[in-house]
């Protein structure tokens, strides 16, 4: 559940391409319409595999990933992200409903995950705590 949909925030000229990796189409069209007003290029994806796709295609920028998805979940999808070298010029901001950033299988990975937000999540924090990354 996302809450504050609505709050603006002044992003200045913060413009850094998004990509979202989610499997709730809710989740993913909800903060791919705030994050388009703010003046960002957002691109959705719903599995590791698709995520992955567009790391390979040169995304760079802010990744947002839930845990639970199909095929391959988020936390393998960091690891092959890893593995695979893409993780340069991407700040990963992990977004699930379960867990916490104090998760065993989180270790090895900190130095790859900017955050660790748990939904439902406020939007407003989630903005300002992606400002810090301008």
């Amino acid at each position: 559940m996302i809450t504050d949909i609505n709050i603006g925030i002044d992003c200045g000229t913060m413009k850094k391409d998004i990509l979202i990796v989610d499997n709730d189409l809710n989740v993913r069209n909800k903060l791919k319409n705030r994050f388009e007003q703010e003046g960002h290029n957002v691109v959705c994806v719903q599995n590791g595999m698709e995520c992955l796709a567009q790391l390979e295609r040169g995304f760079t920028g802010i990744l947002f990933i839930d845990l639970q998805l199909p095929q391959m979940d988020g936390w393998s999808t960091i690891k092959e992200i890893v593995k695979r070298k893409l993780e340069r010029n991407v700040d990963i901001i992990v977004l699930t409903a379960t867990g916490t950033a104090r998760h065993q299988k989180m270790k090895g990975l900190e130095p790859y995950v900017y955050d660790y937000i748990v939904k439902p999540f406020n939007v407003q924090q989630l903005l300002e705590n992606i400002k810090k990354l301008y």
